[in-house]
């Protein structure tokens, strides 16, 4: 029996000794970004702060002080195409970075029950549902979360009225440099596009000037690799000349349809959630896709074990069995789900682990007169030359 006990002994303390100098515990101090991680795993603990831990080092941690998932750690996942804390960092981004404190300042409201943007008093103030896979696959799903949200809140700042305004994932694709098809980042988007905001006057360009192709410079799925997708004039906002006659072949505007951001911030917690969208608009948020990916119809309830995907929050909902639900926009398309939405309940999916939100700064729209008016092959907005252009 000695011998035995011993032998235990060691084996917790060789357990302890791998936990210390973990990698995935210094790389990961969040659920979210352990589980992004397939070589790590997050370990619940009493005695001892919760963190993350290699799938060997958790299987070596004493089950009665450490609870790890280690069963759905083993479990196949989707290819990820969110970057975790390290990779985020590496880009220039601020993990969790927040522009002020504007979301704290907000009052504190008795909210309903429910409320969604996609209904409020009877009017749609949700923008289109997009597909991120077509014309080929991407996984551009961190851009197409953050620029849905930003359209919503942008159509709630004109108080519904007039054509909707579309914006270029494209755009934030070929200059971002805050992700890409193979993965980016939540925080990334609305930071880059504050940056160049300030820095330009101009922001980001509407689809029809950079309509979407699912590629990015480093892809190398269907047509990416006979294509430029590079940060230039062209890649921002172009159009091309008829037929060649006029304005030539295909070339970058220097004055087009865009919009700018005044603010953004990161936000987790279904209070916190709640509060950002019912005062200022939709929010971009972190999700576990794999629950997702043959889902239908109905209230999804499953925990979830790695955010991997990235979504836009349009509101709140109540079910008389599941209780509180999330109103969940995709970018997988229309033909998925419940026309591209799917409804989360609160507390399933990690959807509550990391979201952000834009307030939105000046915008072009016909009700303002802030349009330049351009020819239809652009030749009096055209680009003048390389050496006097300012990319974004």
């Amino acid at each position: 029996m000695a011998m035995n006990l011993a032998r235990a002994l060691a084996v917790v303390g060789l357990g302890f000794c791998a936990a210390q100098d973990d990698p995935c515990k210094s790389a990961h101090k969040s659920v979210a970004d352990c589980s992004s991680d397939p070589k790590c795993t997050w370990c619940k603990a009493g005695a001892v702060p919760d963190a993350c831990y290699t799938k060997e080092n958790a299987k070596l941690l004493p089950p009665s002080v450490f609870q790890c998932d280690l069963a759905a750690a083993e479990q196949p996942r989707r290819r990820s195409e969110v970057l975790g804390q390290v990779e985020t960092e590496a880009l220039g981004v601020v993990w969790r970075g927040n522009g002020s404190n504007s979301h704290e300042l907000l009052e504190a409201l008795e909210l309903p029950k429910e409320f969604s943007w996609c209904d409020k008093d009877g009017v749609s103030y949700c923008t289109m549902s997009r597909n991120q896979h077509i014309p080929q696959y991407c996984g551009s799903c961190w851009a197409h979360g953050s620029i849905s949200a930003l359209g919503d809140r942008i159509k709630i700042a004109r108080k519904g009225k007039g054509v909707d305004v579309n914006l270029a994932v494209q755009h934030v694709l070929n200059c971002g440099g805050i992700g890409s098809c193979y993965g980016g980042t939540v925080d990334g988007p609305y930071q880059w596009m504050h940056d160049i905001s300030k820095k330009t006057g101009t922001g980001v360009a509407y689809e029809t000037g950079n309509p979407y192709l699912a590629c990015s410079s480093d892809s190398k799925e269907g047509f990416c690799e006979k294509i430029d997708t590079t940060c230039k004039p062209e890649n921002v906002a172009r159009t091309c000349g008829s037929f060649d006659k006029e304005g030539g072949a295909c070339s970058g505007l220097s004055k087009y349809p865009h919009a700018t951001v005044s603010d953004y911030g990161s936000i987790s917690g279904a209070d916190a959630m709640m509060k950002e969208i019912y005062q200022r608009g939709s929010i971009s948020c972190g999700i576990d896709a794999n629950p997702m990916l043959n889902y239908e119809s109905g209230i999804i309830t499953d925990k979830g074990s790695g955010v991997d995907h990235v979504i836009s929050v349009v509101g709140w909902g109540n079910d008389a069995k599941v209780g509180m639900y999330w109103i969940v926009r995709n970018s997988w398309g229309e033909y998925w789900g419940e026309m591209g939405y799917l409804r989360v309940a609160k507390g399933a999916l990690m959807v509550e682990e990391q979201c952000s939100w834009a307030v939105p700064g000046e915008f072009t729209a016909a009700e303002i007169g802030n349009q330049v008016h351009c020819h239809e092959g652009g030749d009096n907005c055209k680009v003048a030359s390389k050496a006097n252009t300012v990319v974004i």
